[in-house]
């Protein structure tokens, strides 16, 4: 397969919405016949001065907007594109607008894809030495907006990165018997991902870089109109790999119990609340 770049302006961050389909007409019957879910590694995806544009402005980083110590997730800060330097800003609103949505939509063959205005849990994130997320399944519907978690696109910033200095992104089979897939988070590879409730990935592997840098990656998620109330919604499932010492996290199970003994309307005001007090 020919090597194809994002047709995106490094300078405007304007892209061409003809040119961006037909790249991704490229990647469509690999990406949806991917196993053990519809994934897809691109590497230089973007044009490289891009993202040595955003590297300059993460030289100097804003306040952290979440930051994540626990057994499952350590060490992972995040920062909301809004208190990011302009440019990186303005980059996340080009993913976020018609032309990369469409390329989206080309390559996966999911119609109606609707980007997050709000960017919630997206950001640039940052994985500090010692840090790792463990395998998981994404929350499956935006709680603001009431629209089903579709896609991942993770664009990573690591110069020249090793896979022995961790941090490596992991696809596992929906039986969690064993990984399928491991993609070395290296500077300007683009993962994306369909996000069901068994499509279980993470970054396990914890992170050492020599120099202690580190593992820095832009990440944006995409919905569709397609939540419907009657379903069960989750937060994030973690699944133990076999064999390891991961913990279990007893989170989701606290929440079901919760919600089967509390009338519907209390519980969507309470839950918010407690789940920031890691209940």
């Amino acid at each position: 397969m020919t090597q194809l770049v994002y047709p995106i302006d490094a300078n405007t961050l304007l892209a061409d919405v003809d040119a961006a389909r037909a790249m991704a007409r490229n990647y469509a019957e690999a990406y949806q016949s991917a196993s053990p879910y519809p994934h897809i590694c691109i590497d230089n995806f973007l044009p490289e001065q891009v993202l040595e544009n955003v590297l300059t402005d993460l030289r100097n980083r804003p306040e952290k907007e979440t930051s994540f110590a626990r057994a499952q997730e350590n060490k992972k800060v995040s920062y909301v594109p809004e208190r990011l330097p302009t440019y990186t800003k303005n980059l996340f609103y080009a993913l976020n607008s018609r032309p990369f949505i469409l390329f989206l939509e080309e390559m996966t063959g999911i119609e109606g894809l609707i980007p997050d205005p709000f960017f919630f849990g997206a950001g640039v994130h940052e994985t500090a030495t010692g840090g790792h997320l463990d395998i998981h399944a994404d929350f499956n519907v935006h709680s603001k907006m009431k629209v089903e978690r579709r896609l991942n696109t993770l664009i990573y910033l690591n110069k020249d990165w090793r896979e022995e200095w961790g941090g490596s992104f992991e696809i596992w089979d929906k039986e969690m018997k064993g990984k399928v897939h491991s993609f070395t988070p290296l500077f300007n590879r683009m993962v994306t991902f369909s996000t069901t409730s068994d499509s279980f990935h993470g970054n396990p592997s914890v992170v050492n870089h020599p120099e202690g840098r580190s593992r820095d990656s832009i990440a944006l998620y995409y919905y569709t109109a397609t939540w419907d109330d009657s379903r069960k919604s989750h937060s994030t499932l973690f699944k133990p790999r076999p064999n390891s010492t991961d913990k279990k996290d007893y989170a989701e199970r606290r929440r079901d119990v919760l919600r089967d003994f509390t009338p519907p309307m209390l519980y969507r005001k309470i839950i918010g609340p407690l789940s920031r007090l890691g209940f």
